[in-house]
């Protein structure tokens, strides 16, 4: 037994990883209560080997100048949102700007009343590099980008060509744009630097609003204006609601608005390698909400709009972007609410004739997650209560015989094998870690004993009659013990037979 998948992992139940206190907070409280940490990843990421390696040729694709579009489609609690940011964290540490998003009501691709703009807002909002992985890395980026601008050609500070080959470092980079500069003595060679990076943007629509904020950002940045340095952020995060607005601030009648918005985006990818980043990885979560939305015009615009991403990525119109999106079976293939209700995407991402359970295409547009094995799961568990031992400062107490028997109890129950997901697996097991620390004399085979049914009949994997009958018994034994007689009057039973 060996973990497949994580840099951080333990390969036995001996050897325990060494997480910083904090991390391991982080880690227990955010699965126990059935959300994925933001940090720590690696330390409890196993298994999804074929998914991994498929998006992480996704990431050398878009590195290389091309774009990716990919859905991840699973159950609730199978894993969607797990290996989005297990991609999130790894695409950062290899020098990707990542942008991450959940839809909801207000928050759609494409809506009337300004949902698909706040879908852009919070993208934005969540914009991560390595050195700021918690978001808000707008202006770092901003600020990294006019620091290579500020020195002429030839003189060791990245352009828009060589990005990929210098090492840059971005946290240097806010004091160095910050301080006014005055006038480059090889002014004629910098503003040669300046439009060879400018002018790739310039040819893609609203190319040309977009490079005139930079270069404001670029002469705030350069006076000391924090100011206006302010106001284009603002324009940048698309937060001005009206026209005039901008107008009196930055003296632009151009606003970034619900239509338009994804346009921004392709920008922002194309401009990302200027300031020597690999390209943008686009993370969006939770498209059940558009399988949701009750009207059916509005559901079909908001599918006109992963058509337009789906069609600018695969056909070379965007440059330097990837799209993950992570929804459910349902909010997928449904006919007739899901996204294979608009005919264009459903005869564009419906599987081949070729593809079997065994024998998956992981190349395809779609890729469904499978659930974690047997084998998996435990090498899981193992690591948790490594990192639940460590941040509460106790030996652990569960032997690989006690954590066998707790997979064969939550594989015991009935529909196991097609409905149990990692989720409900990983909040039981911390629940019996919790329990077992709070009660030290409590014997653990007497914790796992007290599942009422499983674990004794119901111990095989898969043996779903057992437990139903073990736990039948044991209901009706109580039932008989709180009347005082093995006989009962037939109301009682009355709400039971219905």
């Amino acid at each position: 037994m060996s973990v497949r998948i994580g840099s951080a992992a333990a390969t036995g139940a001996g050897v325990s990883p060494r997480v910083p206190k904090r991390v391991a907070a982080v880690i227990l409280n955010s699965l126990k209560g059935g959300v994925v940490p933001r940090i720590g990843l690696p330390y409890i990421t196993v298994g999804r080997e074929t998914e991994i390696r498929a998006l992480l040729t996704d990431l050398s694709l878009i590195a290389d100048g091309g774009a990716s579009f990919r859905f991840l489609v699973g159950r609730y609690g199978s894993g969607k949102s797990f290996l989005l940011q297990t991609i999130r964290t790894h695409a950062m540490g290899e020098g990707f700007v990542v942008a991450d998003a959940d839809l909801s009501p207000e928050r759609r691709l494409q809506g009337g009343q300004g949902q698909g703009l706040a879908t852009y807002r919070e993208l934005i909002r969540n914009l991560s590099t390595k050195t700021r992985p918690e978001g808000g890395a707008l202006g770092l980026i901003l600020d990294r980008w006019v620091a290579s601008t500020n020195q002429p050609m030839g003189t060791g500070v990245i352009g828009w060509r060589d990005s990929f080959e210098t090492g840059f470092d971005e946290s240097s980079a806010e004091a160095t744009s910050a301080k006014p500069t005055g006038s480059n003595p090889a002014g004629s060679s910098v503003e040669q630097v300046l439009r060879s990076q400018l002018a790739p943007l310039e040819e893609l629509v609203h190319g040309f609003d977009f490079t005139r904020m930079l270069r404001i950002y670029r002469d705030a940045s350069i006076e000391g204006d924090d100011e206006r340095k302010s106001c284009t952020l603002k324009w940048f995060r698309g937060e001005y609601r009206t026209k005039t607005e901008a107008k009196a601030e930055l003296g632009t009648s151009t606003i970034i608005g619900d239509d338009d918005w994804y346009d921004y985006v392709k920008l922002f990818a194309a401009f990302l390698t200027g300031a020597g980043y690999k390209g943008l990885l686009v993370l969006i979560d939770e498209l059940v909400n558009l399988f949701k939305i009750p009207n059916a015009i509005t559901r079909q615009y908001n599918y006109e709009k992963i058509l337009t991403m789906y069609n600018d990525t695969l056909q070379g119109k965007a440059r330097h972007l990837g799209i993950i999106m992570g929804g459910t079976p349902q909010s997928i293939e449904d006919r007739r609410r899901g996204v294979f209700s608009y005919e264009a995407l459903r005869s564009r991402l419906t599987q081949g004739r070729f593809a079997t359970e065994g024998m998956r295409d992981m190349l395809a547009p779609i890729i469904h997650l499978h659930p974690l094995t047997y084998e998996e799961l435990l090498v899981l568990i193992e690591k948790l209560q490594q990192i639940h031992a460590g941040y509460f400062g106790y030996g652990p107490r569960l032997t690989t015989e006690h954590l066998v028997q707790f997979l064969k109890i939550e594989f015991g129950r009935v529909g196991a094998d097609t409905h149990l997901t990692p989720r409900e697996v990983i909040r039981d097991f911390i629940e019996l870690l919790d329990i077992a620390y709070q009660n030290p004399n409590a014997p653990v085979e007497g914790l796992l004993g007290s599942v009422g049914g499983t674990a004794g009949g119901g111990g095989a994997a898969g043996d779903g009659g057992t437990s139903v009958s073990g736990a039948t018994d044991a209901t009706t034994a109580s039932a008989s013990a709180s009347s005082g007689t093995g006989e009962r009057s037939p109301t009682e039973f009355a709400e039971f037979t219905i």
